[in-house]
Formats: structure tokens, sequence, C-alpha cells
């Protein structure tokens, strides 16, 4: 089964592997979905698949023992070329899959549908599909509840990453609490292969922080007395005139 790729295929490659998430193990928010999407759309298989490079990785699955499939076997390699909730109600009567091993063996697929994970710059990364072993439609109302889960799959996925980009600033904090090896003349910072570095060097390797820089009033004052003087005086509140 030959399998089009997006157009921006590299670009979604990339914005998946941000998340960190293939690969990784099941988890009891995700496994919620898959069952209220199973319930709701009424079929005995329901799965999260993320589309990778050349396979398709379930983060859940309800009522498949499989834990992934090579990318052109994959029904959601087709649904991410598009925005829209892809259905195919007997996989035997459509050219594009009537071929693929999940249609002529285990398990089986004859009713797919899959609502596809759509990050917010439009990458489609996979789908929140339900699958059935007999040819059937999917209702309005059905495909508007995939929709809808599909879209707080996503959301749960963006809560994840933000959690562990967190994490990993926190731990960057943490590791910058012990004694820094400071010059007490220009006040660089010794990093662990020895080499000096300004403040603000060593604080954008080791936290990704971007700096402005500005004087302060102190330093203002004191090395440019008369400029400070000037603007004192211009921000002084007007004098009432002498009776």
């Amino acid at each position: 089964m030959n399998v089009p790729q997006p157009v921006n295929e590299a670009r979604r490659l990339e914005a998946l592997s941000r998340y960190r998430i293939l690969d990784t193990p099941p988890e009891q928010a995700f496994d919620d979905f898959a069952y209220i999407a199973s319930l709701i759309c009424r079929t005995p298989i329901a799965t999260i698949s993320l589309v990778d490079s050349d396979r398709q990785w379930f983060k859940a699955r309800l009522g498949l023992e499989l834990t992934q499939t090579p990318r052109e076997h994959a029904f959601c390699a087709h649904t991410i070329l598009g925005q829209e909730t892809m259905v195919v109600e007997d996989a035997t009567a459509d050219e594009r899959f009537a071929s693929s091993p999940l249609v002529t063996g285990a398990p089986h697929m004859r009713f797919y549908a899959g609502a596809p994970l759509i990050d917010g710059e439009g990458n489609g990364l996979g789908a929140l599909c339900v699958i059935d072993n007999r040819p059937r439609s999917l209702s309005s109302e059905e495909r508007r509840a995939l929709e809808a889960l599909s879209r707080q799959v996503m959301a749960q996925m963006e809560l994840r990453r933000s959690s562990a980009e967190l994490a990993g600033m926190l731990a960057q904090i943490k590791n910058l609490e012990g004694l820094l090896p400071m010059c007490s003349h220009c006040k660089g910072i010794r990093d662990d292969d020895g080499y000096w570095k300004t403040v603000e060097a060593y604080l954008e390797t080791h936290t990704g922080a971007d700096f402005s820089h500005g004087i302060c009033p102190t330093c203002f004052e004191r090395h440019f007395p008369d400029i400070y003087a000037k603007r004192k005086r211009a921000e002084a509140p007007p004098q009432p005139p002498l009776a």
C-alpha cells in the first residue's frame, strides 16, 4: 500500500519529536480517551496513533494487541494528509486498503474512522481512531464527539510537553544553585570545561534565557553624573509660582 507523505513532512516529524512521546509507557489519560471513543462510537477497537517516519505507533490502544505497524499499512498515515476526519466504511471496497495486511489478516479491519491530531502549527501528528471488523457508518453525532475527543488528546499532549519542559528548566535552575566560580574583578563565570564566560553567556547556555541590557539608577548616577542630574531635573515636578 503506497502512502503519500504530507507536503510538510519534515516539519511535521520535527514537531512530533518535540513531544518526546514516542515509545513512552502507557498513561491513564490517553487510555481513557481511547476507551471513551470506543464507547461513544460503539466499536471494539480504538487507538491513539502517532505517525513516525516509517511506522505507526500506538500511545493508547483498546481491543488491539499490536503496539505499532509499518507506516505503509497505516490507515492513519492517510488521515494525517488532511485536516478532516477520515471515514472508511468498508476497507475491502476501498482500493487504498483492500490489500492491507490489517484488512486481509488480523485484526480484519473493515470500518475505520480517524480524527487527526493537529498541533498549533497545523501539523498532523497522528489520529484518534475507532475500528470495527464489520462494515458500518459513522453518525454525525459520533463524528463530532470523536473530533472533540481528538482535540482533548492534543491538549493532553501539549500539557505533557509543557510539564516536561518545566521540569527540565527546574532541573537547570537547581544545577545553578551550587557554588559558581566567579572572577572577583570582571564577574565572569568558569564553566565545567574550565573556560571563562560572561554571566550572560553562562546563563544563556544553561537556561536558554535571552538578555537585554540597561543601566541601573545607581550606576547611571555614578558613571554619568551630568546626564543623571539633567534627567532628574527634567523629571522633577514644576514648582508653583511664588505669590
